[in-house]
């Protein structure tokens, strides 16, 4: 099939990129009959350059004037086929658009769906700075995809998934699509714990998603079957300069060559100097800050972050580039820079057990895992924080 948004950027070439065209013309598939006008402030474009553009793809056979801009049976055909929209419930891809955070039904009946998938998800490992996110908050970032027209016909990639955002994303496309699989959306997550792929995995086969989870450790540089390849990424990564720099980087290589694409960035709520050299570490990698939403992400047993963080979505520039391209071999995660040792108390006996990297237990799953080593208790209350390094 013919690619009409690489001919049509041929002849306009606007600076916003080829998915701000495509964008417009989902819009007029979604919206018949819409107007100019509409379109422009809808993709925040001049109007003379949507006049221009809607010119293109008429010249195409894809959209006509007729009472406003409406697409052909050509443009329908590409939009549906092409762009994956094919028996797409457009009434409710709609209503999602226009008020994104609103309970709608079919929400409610898909975080009632998730409940049990989420309940028995691993549990987590401080030690690679994992901590789980609420139904709500990752359901959210598959809205959010949705609102900015990354998610239908999309390959999207999770470079990390410990809060099961892929899960999230699968069920939302099979409540869009009416509980079919008819859907042209591939989704890929990388993450060094074998757990949690194999976790997705299982989710992924029993509920028909179209998830593939791939064991990969950052650290070491993407295959080249993995570069050049995605239209967007999630990532909500460790909470450390070295973490922001290292999954960003290897996010990048991953996705396609074109200006415009969009970066799900989760990341904890920070004081104003680390904010400002976080943005120059954006700028220096050439991405631009399109939109911060604070609070945005709730996690479960985060209180060190107050149990919030923000969505900072990042869009890619012609000048975008990786910061980090060999193999990493520096520190990563929290507990590498700045290792806690907490004490926690036996509610049964009273014993005193540490827990930290440079003891005999890493962390307070490992312990309640363990029990404890007089009375195999398994109930532990927190005594005491010890910040070495």
């Amino acid at each position: 099939m013919i690619n009409y948004i690489e001919e049509v950027n041929k002849n306009v070439n606007i600076e916003e990129g080829k998915k701000t065209l495509e964008n417009i013309l989902i819009t007029i598939y979604l919206k018949g009959g819409i107007s100019t006008k509409e379109l422009a402030r809808n993709s925040l474009l001049p109007i003379p350059v949507v006049a221009a553009i809607k010119k293109e793809f008429i010249k195409k056979g894809l959209v006509i004037q007729d009472r406003g801009t409406r697409l052909t049976l050509k443009g329908r055909y590409f939009i549906e086929e092409g762009l994956g929209f094919k028996k797409i419930n457009s009434d409710l891809y709609m209503r999602l658009l226009m008020e994104p955070w609103k309970e709608h039904r079919e929400i409610i009946e898909i975080k009632e769906e998730l409940q049990e998938v989420f309940d028995n998800r691993p549990k987590v490992d401080v030690t690679i700075d994992q901590s789980k996110s609420s139904i709500d908050t990752s359901l959210k970032r598959a809205i959010l995809s949705l609102k900015n027209h990354d998610l239908v016909g999309k390959r999207i990639l999770c470079l990390g998934d410990d809060d099961l955002v892929s899960i999230a994303l699968g069920f939302l496309l099979k409540k869009l699509f009416n509980n079919t699989i008819q859907h042209t959306t591939k989704i890929t997550v990388m993450d060094i714990d074998k757990r949690i792929i194999d976790y997705i995995s299982n989710i992924a086969i029993k509920e028909s998603l179209p998830i593939k989870c791939e064991y990969v450790d950052l650290r070491t540089p993407l295959t080249d079957n993995f570069k050049n390849q995605f239209d967007c990424f999630f990532t909500d990564p460790p909470y450390t300069f070295e973490g922001l720099n290292l999954f960003l980087s290897r996010g990048i290589e991953a996705l396609r060559r074109c200006s415009g694409l969009t970066i799900y960035f989760s990341y904890a709520h920070k004081f104003p100097d680390f904010q400002l050299t976080m943005q120059r570490y954006f700028l220096s990698m050439g991405l631009i800050v399109s939109e911060i939403i604070a609070r945005f992400n709730t996690y479960e047993g985060a209180s060190i972050i107050g149990n919030t963080g923000q969505m900072i979505v990042l869009k890619t520039t012609n000048l975008t580039k990786a910061l980090i391209k060999a193999p990493y071999k520096g520190v990563l995660y929290t507990g590498e820079l700045k290792e806690t040792v907490r004490s926690y108390r036996c509610k049964q006996c009273g014993e005193i057990i540490k827990v930290g990297r440079s003891e005999k237990i890493d962390n307070i799953e490992m312990l309640k895992s363990k029990g404890c080593y007089k009375c195999n208790s398994r109930v532990f209350e927190l005594i005491q924080r010890e910040n070495r390094n």
